[in-house]
This record gives C-alpha cells, sequence and structure tokens, in this order.
C-alpha cells in the first residue's frame, strides 16, 4: 500500500499496490503492521456498508463523542464518490479544516480518518456502495454530527441539491471550541 499524507494532519488517502496477471489483480487494502508504522490507528472494531441508490446523497458529517471516538478506513466497492473529512480536534494545527477526494471502485482509493473527524460523502453515481473499517463499536448515544453546509467550515460538495436525511439537514451551527489560554 501506498500511504500519502493530505493536507489534514492523520488523515491518509492510501492506494493499494496490486499484482496484476491474466486473471485481473490482488492487492492488500489493510494491514495492521503498516498502519501502526504509520502511526494509525490500527484497531478493528467493526466493519459496515452503506448502499446509495441514487447520485448526489449525501451522509454526514457524522462522529462520535469521547470516549467512544472512532477512526475509519473508508472505501467505495461500487460507483463513486466524494469523501470528506472534517478536523474538529481543537488542539489540531488543522482545526476547522476539511479534505475531500473522490474514492470509487475504479481508482481503489481508501482514506483513513483519524479519531476527532467529522466524516461524510456525496455520491457522484447511482448505486455507490460504501465499505467502512472502523476502530470502535457504535455507541448510539455518543453519536453526533455537524451540518454539511456550516460555513464555520467552508465545505464545497460537487453536486448542488443533495439528496439527504432531515437529520444531517438540520444540525445546528457550529459553535467553536476557544482556546481555554486565549484572553
Amino acid at each position: 500500500m501506498i500511504f500519502l499524507p493530505t493536507s489534514l494532519a492523520g488523515v491518509t488517502l492510501i492506494q493499494p499496490e496490486p499484482v496484476s496477471d491474466t486473471r485481473g489483480l490482488f492487492a492488500r487494502t489493510w494491514c495492521q503492521r503498516e498502519f501502526e508504522t504509520h502511526g494509525m490507528t490500527a484497531k478493528l472494531a467493526q466493519c459496515s456498508v452503506s448502499y446509495n441508490a441514487s447520485r448526489g446523497t449525501l451522509r454526514g458529517m457524522h462522529f462520535q463523542a469521547l470516549p467512544h471516538a472512532e477512526a475509519k478506513l473508508v472505501r467505495v466497492t461500487r460507483g463513486a464518490v466524494y469523501d470528506v473529512a472534517l478536523d474538529l480536534r481543537p488542539d489540531s494545527v488543522t482545526y476547522l479544516r476539511w479534505f475531500g477526494a473522490e474514492l470509487s471502485a475504479e481508482n481503489r482509493q481508501m482514506l483513513y480518518i483519524p479519531e476527532g473527524f467529522a466524516h461524510g460523502f456525496q455520491t457522484l453515481t447511482d448505486e455507490a456502495e460504501v465499505f467502512y473499517q472502523i476502530s470502535e463499536f457504535y455507541e448510539p448515544n455518543a453519536g453526533r454530527g455537524v451540518r454539511w453546509n456550516d460555513p464555520a467550515f467552508g465545505i464545497r460538495w460537487p453536486l448542488s441539491e443533495p439528496i439527504m436525511s432531515d437529520r444531517d439537514r438540520n444540525y445546528p451551527d457550529y459553535v467553536p471550541v476557544r482556546d481555554a489560554n486565549a484572553a
């Protein structure tokens, strides 16, 4: 696997290194040792899949509150999505910044999103399927979110008028966490 740093501390774009022959290809998409070597959370508690029937579907921006914060490895097994990680770590140099990348079944890229980030995606094709590897068990009472179009973040989504849940559409404005040492 090729680990490519992004503009956000801890968020990594990962490219598999396929071995091809007349039958097709084979590539690793997970290696605990390699993830640990790159300073990533290598615990795997759950795997999930999200099927999305229509182009333009937007899911996010979701995260789990402490002590249930989770790292995610996201890849697309069918179709394509625009995947977004948003840094919500108040002590981070990239606090409130976001990174987006196209993940598709064709490009086979994956996005690693560490604890302390919100995550979401918008489908670029009909019948898009997203596969998640997650470091913590889902805890419904720890589920949180921020609004996809909150001006505090300025996320630029590729498609206007998304298909989304009322919950995701109506999160309140984000209130940044103030530095305890600020005057």
